[in-house]
């Protein structure tokens, strides 16, 4: 979850698509992705709860919120989000 929030704010668009279950990575809408992340300044990330993710799980939901300025004004993404580990390594699946 860190490394994807930092992603957003360095616009590297390129590992939010790596890290995106490996299914949807084809309509993957890079375009817009870096368009959003570009436009907006991100300040900071919390994350709030996490289930599973050990190690041995296959499966973990991270709640978070990211803070960014847009057009001047703090905004806040709140998400639960739903990771997959895949050969050893995780990868965003959705928001739930």
């Amino acid at each position: 979850m860190r490394s994807r929030y930092t992603a957003y704010t360095r616009e590297n668009i390129a590992y939010l698509k790596q890290t995106l279950w490996p299914k949807f990575q084809p309509g993957f809408d890079f375009a817009g992705t870096a368009k959003w992340a570009a436009d907006n300044h991100w300040t900071s990330l919390s994350v709030l709860s996490t289930e599973q993710g050990e190690p041995e799980d296959r499966d973990g939901v991270v709640e978070f919120e990211a803070k960014y300025l847009s057009a001047g004004k703090l905004c806040v993404h709140h998400e639960r989000s739903r990771f997959r580990k895949k050969s050893g390594r995780w990868y965003y699946v959705e928001a739930v």
